[in-house]
């Protein structure tokens, strides 16, 4: 899992806060972002596990403060632990 954004991305879109009851099944299932589209998850208040599908024993635990860098189109899932905020920032090259 990367640490930090490559240099020379933008940030284009934010989505709105998740927590527990509202983040979308979808992010806990297997999926990715689109082609050219970095992300960043952002945990504001407890933790969730960020897998990559292809290597589903390496279980990375965000915690509030951390947050994990996803790279164009890698199939990830979420998992929550329990009570959770966090939010999504997409990013694409600067031309």
């Amino acid at each position: 899992m990367l640490t930090n954004l490559p240099e020379g991305l933008t940030k284009y879109s934010e989505s709105p806060k998740f927590d527990q009851d509202t983040l979308p099944l979808a992010l806990q299932k297997e999926h990715r972002t689109k082609p050219g589209c970095w992300a960043k998850a952002i945990i504001s208040e407890g933790s969730i596990n960020y897998i990559l599908e292809e290597n589903p024993d390496e279980v990375f635990t965000l915690t509030s403060g951390q947050f994990a860098i996803i790279e164009p189109e890698e199939p990830h899932h979420v998992e929550l632990i329990g009570p959770v905020i966090f939010h999504l920032e997409f990013y694409k090259k600067s031309f």
